[in-house]
């Protein structure tokens, strides 16, 4: 596996794991990447929050957790559309259903990213391994979705 990919599904499972978890430290944040087969180091984590762009908010119980910042819409859509574009292999449709084939391993991330899209075609989904189930309002929608992650990935 190239570095880049490397780098992209380790930070596409630290958005998932804080979405997930209320992790207040890098080293809660460490663990919970090397439990899911990641091995980092303390310096790789503390790059990949700053990139991420990772900031702390305050939980009901008074401690503090990472999350998102999301003032920036636009980074995070082109973080998204970049887990797209890399875990993307292949995508068909029936009828108003979507199946979205994904790198081994990044079906999770990438159903992450088009959640966080939005697309209001999009009912619902759910990500195994390496594929993707799409529930999609109408057939018409479908062809529209499946353009925008065409225009995405292309």
């Amino acid at each position: 596996m190239r570095w880049q990919d490397m780098k992209t599904n380790r930070q596409s499972k630290i958005i998932e794991i804080i979405q997930k978890n209320e992790v207040e430290t890098q080293d809660e944040l460490s663990a919970l990447l090397e439990k899911d087969g990641f091995c980092v180091t303390q310096a790789t984590v503390s790059r990949d929050i700053r990139e991420l762009k990772l900031t702390k908010i305050p939980t009901a119980g008074g401690r503090q957790k990472y999350a998102v910042i999301t003032d920036a819409p636009e980074n995070l859509s082109k973080k998204y559309e970049r887990v797209l574009r890399e875990g993307f292999l292949s995508m068909d449709m029936a009828q108003n259903i979507l199946v979205i084939k994904t790198v081994s391993g990044m079906a999770s991330a990438v159903c992450a990213a088009i959640d966080a899209m939005k697309m209001r075609e999009i009912v619902g989904s759910i990500a195994g391994d390496d594929t993707i189930m799409c529930a999609i309002r109408t057939v018409d929608d479908t062809y529209a979705v499946m353009k925008k992650i065409r225009r995405i990935v292309e």
